[in-house]
């Protein structure tokens, strides 16, 4: 069997089921307020709850009319198709009437109510232990109605003052979340800031080190450096004191050599003259470069 089939089939048997029930509570609103007269003949429900109930059963059923107005296209044949248009046109009628004998039997009980109402009023001013007897009942069921109104009243004031304490103590805890979500987050800070903090002094400590071992090289490699420059300067100073020994006493004995005369002797030699107070000539080759020790 196709689904489709299945799916309206059930949509039947669902309609079917709804319209009882919507009808018969559409009779029992009509009945409405009938049964109102005695002592104990009191309805179970109430005309708002059958209002409910019917408007209900209605929704449901207008539900079952759109399912089976989409399912109707979907029929194999055409023959089923026709038969599920027509059933769907029934099916508004029937919605039509329900909704028309909703609205009567709405009207017909609000009647009923007027007339058990009078009939009620009639009877409790009239004389006779019939009427006595009712009397007693209202009073007692007036205090109790009362009786129930001050608990229910009791109730709802005590109901609102529990809401009102929940609802302070939620704002509270939400106040402690917030607080304790604060101070969690200060303390990472913190602990970023403490950590920040450690190697920054670690690092101002190497800082400190490495500054005072400049210092001591600094102040090493000066003490090199002017012991160096002292070493060449002194040497720097040898070697011209050397070096203008060596020249004085050249340029004596070339001056020595120009003033020596030829002096007559006795065998026909002209002898040189010599000074006494003449410096040794100094026998150092003239081609030999001076080296400096550096």
């Amino acid at each position: 069997m196709d689904r489709v089939v299945e799916a309206v089939e059930k949509a039947k048997k669902e309609w079917e089921e709804a319209y009882g029930r919507t009808k018969s509570t559409v009779d029992s609103i009509e009945a409405y307020g009938k049964m109102a007269r005695g002592s104990d003949s009191e309805q179970k429900d109430s005309l708002p709850r059958l209002n409910g109930i019917a408007q209900d059963g209605l929704a449901l059923l207008a539900s079952l009319q759109f399912n089976l107005d989409l399912l109707a296209p979907q029929l194999p044949t055409d023959g089923e198709v026709q038969a599920a248009q027509t059933l769907l046109e029934t099916w508004k009628q029937q919605i039509q009437s329900l909704r028309l004998g909703l609205r009567n039997a709405n009207l017909q009980a609000k009647a009923n109510m007027r007339k058990a109402a009078q009939e009620e009023r009639e009877l409790l001013l009239g004389g006779g232990e019939e009427s006595t007897i009712r009397r007693r009942n209202l009073q007692t069921k007036a205090g109790m109605t009362s009786a129930a109104e001050s608990i229910t009243e009791s109730l709802r004031r005590t109901r609102q003052l529990m809401v009102q304490e929940v609802e302070r103590s939620a704002s509270t805890l939400t106040a402690f979340e917030d607080s304790t979500g604060v101070l969690r987050k200060a303390e990472s800070e913190y602990k970023g800031h403490r950590s920040l903090l450690m190697r920054t002094r670690n690092l101002l400590s190497t800082m400190q080190r490495q500054d005072v071992l400049d210092r001591v090289i600094l102040v090493i490699g000066f003490l090199l450096f002017s012991c160096a420059v002292l070493y060449v300067i002194s040497k720097r100073m040898g070697l011209l004191m050397l070096q203008r020994k060596v020249t004085a006493a050249l340029k004596a004995g070339m001056a020595g050599q120009a003033d020596i005369g030829l002096r007559p002797g006795g065998n026909g030699l002209n002898l040189p003259l010599g000074r006494e107070n003449a410096v040794h000539r100094v026998n150092l080759p003239l081609e030999q470069r001076m080296h400096d020790e550096l």
